[in-house]
């Protein structure tokens, strides 16, 4: 969203308070998602059902099972107030929530689409009929809201928290109460898709077409360019959701409603693979690149391909993070303006969210590609997974991740600057995409192309390819070891092909099956195939040597960020202000347990403890240095000495 919010929220008056104790949930019977009417053109991958594999142990499962306390525990009444007071429907006696969902809020209701999504997600993995009942609630209540539009002024199909004038304001550009209306309807378009598509409520499908149906007509009335001055305007991902509900029903008015939505004053300079990101919100524009991926799918046509495969080279090159996030202040700034912008406000959250949707959807046209997915593990790993505080039992979440000297997350402006997320009062977008990654965490693990079986995150979880008879049981402490075990039970008779990623910053791999050391190419950036006609029982062993790098900063080598393996590591400065960046001595770095990702090194001449930047909690931190010396040469045991990329990114 933009820089409005904060005055936005700050008139809100929203507070914050950390939530109670839930459970955890255990596993059900996979559920598989209704059909696409139209298979998408191109993709070289597929995925499984999300019921298809689960979170065994380990820190995604804790994440998930705090998010599903939350979902759990949320009253669908005061989610559903902002929609029944503007429809002119009794609120059932509700309070009214706060934050970005209060009443005078402009931008009220995004936040119930989220849910709708979460909640579907929920029960498509785990079978939480808790979760599918909430959903199900809702949708009904949102088609009584829809059902009474004549009473409450509105067109018909219209569905939303706010009025229906807010769209014409919008239309004749004169909007001017900070709100954002198709960023909205995206959320709830979403949502009712999921909810149709994961649960199989035709409730939800009626209520869905009904708004889309609103939305075409809305739009066909305007004239080419009053369409494209509109999307001056943040919409979310329109273009997306319509090409999947086009590629949902096979009605080819959703994917024309769909391409009313293609940006053409971001989509041209991409299409020719012009970085002109500078200036713009960032988190505006990467569902547009989604929705140009979706459309690539759809249509065929190269140029949403290369649009979004442009934006993504750009926005990982230039624009990012060694933790995977970008923009500071919700922008992008110049290329390569990375030690420049080390804030309190870097990272919004919803960014990395949708850029790791982006790296799916563009992986899928392309398994070759491990760069993609090394980026996913990044992004994934060092930000999302540290959003959520695992102090807090309903897992509640950042905006943004500061990655200021001294950063802290949780402490921040109280519009969402750091500070946690709470149950009533907060709503901001990052939470809502927030309990979205929290439910979906197992969904980019393994993928399946006919006989292969892609194997692309090293989490403990087991597979249950039930197309082929087959389970994956996957079980490590990575990234703690630098190992992973894959056993493979039930009709795995035959010849198969396993691909393992193998990650651009190991050297050394090795994959083994049955203690035997395989002959298998295992150059770092690409996959490894690994063909055998497979027994009941067989165990692939993956190592993958990690080491030290130091991952410099685009515009200032000397500032630099120290990496293990997969994860970034932070100082611990505990309660200590810090004004600037200490001067890390490289050739101090010590790993010192191998039980978990414990170093110590020398900075200013003190002594600091290093860890993993997903742990870094509940004290001050600091994860770009200023460096100096030569980086160690055995940073973590024999023959695993240290490297320098100056690129400052995953290559």
């Amino acid at each position: 969203m933009s820089l409005s919010r904060r005055r936005l929220f700050q008139a809100a008056g929203a507070t914050v308070a950390l939530s109670a104790a839930g459970q955890v949930f255990g596993a059900s019977p996979a559920l598989a998602a209704l059909p696409w009417a139209r298979s998408d053109i191109g993709v070289s991958a597929y995925e499984f059902d999300l019921g298809q594999v689960r979170l065994t142990s380990g820190r995604w499962l804790d994440n998930q099972n705090r998010t599903l306390n939350y979902l759990r525990f949320v009253d669908v009444d005061r989610l559903l107030y902002v929609f029944r007071a503007n429809h002119r429907v009794s609120t059932n006696g509700a309070a009214a929530n706060g934050g970005w969902d209060a009443p005078s809020f402009p931008f009220r209701s995004h936040m119930q689409g989220h849910f709708l999504t979460a909640w579907a997600q929920a029960y498509a993995v785990l079978g939480d009929t808790t979760c599918r009942d909430k959903a199900d609630r809702m949708v009904a209540e949102l088609a009584r809201c829809q059902a009474n539009n004549g009473a409450a002024g509105f067109t018909s199909g219209y569905l939303s928290g706010f009025p229906e004038s807010d769209f014409t304001a919008l239309e004749n550009r004169t909007l001017t109460n900070g709100n954002v209306p198709y960023y909205c309807v995206h959320k709830t378009l979403a949502g009712l898709l999921d909810v149709w598509r994961l649960i199989g409520n035709t409730q939800a499908r009626t209520v869905l077409l009904a708004l889309a149906g609103w939305v075409d007509t809305r739009t066909s009335r305007l004239s080419a360019s009053q369409m494209q001055a509109m999307l001056g305007t943040e919409f979310g991902g329109m273009n997306a959701v319509l090409t999947d509900l086009y590629q949902m029903t096979g009605d080819s008015r959703w994917l024309t409603t769909a391409q009313r939505f293609d940006h053409a004053a971001v989509f041209n300079p991409l299409a020719a693979n012009q970085d002109r990101l500078n200036g713009l919100h960032a988190n505006t524009q990467v569902p547009k690149w989604i929705g140009a991926a979706r459309e690539y799918k759809a249509t065929g046509t190269t140029r949403y391909r290369d649009i979004a495969a442009n934006a993504w080279s750009i926005t990982v090159g230039a624009h990012t993070y060694a933790n995977g996030s970008n923009s500071q202040a919700e922008h992008f700034h110049a290329p390569n303006a990375i030690a420049a912008y080390l804030t309190r406000d870097t990272g919004e959250a919803c960014n990395t969210y949708n850029m790791l949707k982006l790296t799916r959807e563009l992986w899928l046209l392309s398994p070759d590609r491990a760069d993609y997915f090394d980026y996913y593990e990044n992004a994934l790993l060092n930000h999302l997974i540290g959003q959520q505080n695992p102090a807090d039992a309903r897992g509640h979440v950042t905006y943004f991740t500061p990655l200021n000297p001294g950063g802290r997350r949780g402490v921040g402006p109280a519009w969402g600057g750091g500070t946690w997320s709470t149950d009533y009062n907060s709503f901001w977008c990052c939470q809502g995409t927030g309990i979205e990654t929290n439910t979906k965490l197992m969904d980019s693990i393994y993928f399946h192309n006919g006989t292969t079986l892609f194997v692309n995150l090293f989490v403990p979880s087991t597979l249950n390819w039930s197309q082929r008879g087959i389970t994956v049981t996957q079980t490590t402490s990575y990234p703690v070891s630098d190992t992973t075990s894959l056993q493979v039970t039930g009709n795995v008779s035959g010849s198969w092909t396993m691909r393992v990623r193998i990650p651009a910053w190991t050297q050394g791999a090795t994959i083994s099956v049955n203690g035997v050391q395989q002959a298998v190419t295992t150059t770092p950036g690409t996959y490894a195939a690994l063909t055998r006609s497979w027994a009941p029982g067989d165990t692939v062993t993956v190592r993958l040597p990690m080491r030290v790098i130091m991952k410099a900063a685009n515009d200032n080598p000397g500032v630099r960020a120290v990496t293990y393996g997969p994860a970034v590591l932070s100082g611990d400065y505990g309660n200590t202000s810090l004004s600037s960046a200490p001067t890390l001595a490289l050739s101090s770095i010590t790993r010192t347990s191998t039980s978990s990702l414990a170093f110590t090194a020398t900075a200013n001449g003190a002594s600091v403890r290093l860890e993993p930047f997903y742990d870094a909690h509940g004290h001050n931190y600091v994860v770009y240095w200023n460096t100096s010396g030569q980086e160690p040469s055995r940073a973590a045991g024999a023959s695993q000495g240290a490297q320098t990329d100056n690129l400052g990114r995953f290559s």
